[in-house]
């Protein structure tokens, strides 16, 4: 007991709004519900949980974590609730004392218990037909600082496996963890192979679709990472974990589930690290950068990018880090820094071309080619367009580019481009050209899961109000607004830098 309020349990059990009392009988019922009948739970000891920082002995967090999560409609974790015995639980930023945001880093033999826990949590908000976005993004710049220290020391590597009989462990009725049993090399292979059907399909179609999918096929890894294997076969099956939380986040991500997805991208990067593959935790790390500059913070974009790039490690490819350079330019270009932004993406060209191929790209590096490197130019020049109309010029050429490289099974990159090039042609004053590259986005949205389009569709929306008396743009935009969700077109004001 540290004898100080545990604040996380209290904000979380304040939004929740349930009595102490209430909260302690909800506490039996579940534990019955997960084969605990014996334990009993009163109003006094959940104040002492709250008030006095007390941690309850297993499986009283796991249980807390599931009624929070159930009634919050979004994952909480025992590290959401500052139940863990590590560390000083349940301290904010700012009161003195040292904290990091969602409990990272955790300590590494919970990496593959919280992969678990998380990924269980998950799965129940699936099945029940709950929402899971209703929790605040942590700051990047807080990431930062918190994981800093944390990804630039050398991993512990399969040695630091958590052992079953660990106290922390993720309980299968609790948590819908598989069965999952020790593997040998053809069931790495076939997971590495399970990866690349998700990464296509994901591609193709959109994060919705196959999101649940994936998480599951997660959860799964999660458990075989509780066995301890010979150490390289430990290794890949931690790369597996990196690819599949990446996929997860990013899947997220594509659907909105904003929260969700940047704690997917943290546990990635733990992933990453362990297996002792420090330029996918950097990439990893990039996905949140991106996220955030999607959600209109590029401040918080390039404090992760930072991290991303130093973070990554001297073995990182040329072209990896031409794809980081091309994520940190958006970045700036969202801020108006146009000179910064035409600098970092000279980088990304100079780093790009210098990848003579001589070392093969690792699986998650394939999907950005010269044709992706063209895309997000043309995001980059037709972001700065807003700022500087200028730009739209070079983000159609950028967006044309990319759409005459693109390879088949890239659909919702086809529709970015499209809507790059759409919207680079209204901010350029040529309102017939945009006219017809949105009609190409438009034939393409409806067999696609992508939010992100919506959203980009959204801006580009913003940007036909200028037109809206051209006959043809009033089409347009009636058109755009039957592809879109009822209601959506509201915040059609909302930040240029979406994508």
């Amino acid at each position: 007991m540290s004898g100080q309020p545990n604040t996380r349990l209290a904000d979380l059990f304040g939004l929740a709004g349930w009595s102490k009392g209430e909260l302690a009988r909800l506490v039996n019922r579940q534990a019955a519900a997960m084969g605990h009948p014996q334990l009993a739970t009163d109003t006094s000891r959940v104040r002492r949980w709250i008030d006095m920082g007390e941690i309850p002995r297993d499986p009283v967090p796991r249980v807390l974590a599931a009624l929070f999560t159930e009634r919050l409609g979004r994952v909480v974790t025992i590290e959401d609730l500052g139940l863990v015995r590590h560390g000083r639980a349940g301290k904010r930023q700012g009161d003195g004392s040292v904290d990091h945001p969602d409990g990272v880093p955790w300590a590494p033999e919970r990496t593959a218990a919280v992969l678990t826990e998380f990924t269980g949590m998950d799965l129940m908000l699936n099945r029940r037909g709950l929402v899971g976005a209703g929790a605040a993004l942590a700051a990047g710049s807080a990431l930062n600082s918190a994981m800093h220290e944390w990804l630039h020391t050398d991993p512990a590597l399969a040695a630091d496996a958590p052992r079953t009989d660990h106290p922390l462990q993720a309980d299968p009725a609790g948590f819908d963890r598989y069965e999952a049993a020790p593997i040998g090399w053809q069931e790495i292979e076939e997971l590495e192979r399970s990866v690349e059907v998700f990464r296509a399909w994901d591609a193709a179609r959109g994060g919705g679709l196959q999101r649940k999918a994936v998480v599951g096929q997660l959860n799964e890894v999660g458990g075989m990472l509780s066995y301890r294997h010979p150490e390289p076969l430990q290794r890949r099956l931690w790369g597996v974990a990196a690819n599949l939380a990446v996929l997860a986040g990013w899947m997220s991500h594509d659907i909105g589930l904003e929260p969700t997805a940047q704690k997917y991208f943290v546990i990635a990067a733990h992933a990453a690290r362990e297996g002792g593959d420090r330029p996918r935790a950097g990439e990893a790390l990039s996905r949140a950068a991106r996220q955030m500059v999607h959600l209109g913070r590029p401040d918080d974009a390039l404090d992760l990018m930072k991290l991303a790039k130093s973070g990554s490690g001297d073995e990182v490819l040329p072209r990896t880090k031409a794809m980081l350079c091309t994520i940190e330019a958006w970045a700036q270009a969202s801020l108006g820094k146009g000179q910064a932004m035409r600098r970092t993406l000279g980088e990304a060209e100079e780093l790009f071309v210098s990848d003579k191929g001589d070392v093969p790209p690792p699986s998650w590096m394939q999907m950005f080619d010269e044709a992706d490197l063209h895309g997000m130019q043309a995001l980059a020049y037709r972001t700065l367009a807003e700022h500087d109309p200028a730009a739209a010029v070079i983000a159609q050429r950028h967006a044309k580019q990319a759409l005459e490289l693109r390879e088949a099974g890239r659909d919702r990159s086809k529709i970015f481009d499209h809507i790059s090039l759409a919207s680079a042609c209204f901010i350029a004053d040529d309102p017939e050209q945009a006219d017809t590259y949105a009609r190409l986005a438009l034939t393409s949205m409806g067999t696609n899961s992508s939010h992100r389009t919506w959203d980009r569709l959204r801006e580009m929306y913003r940007l036909t109000g200028h037109y809206s008396s051209y006959p043809k743009i009033q089409d347009l935009r009636e058109e755009i607004k039957l592809a879109l969700p009822r209601d959506s077109l509201k915040s059609a004001g909302g930040n240029s830098a979406r994508a």
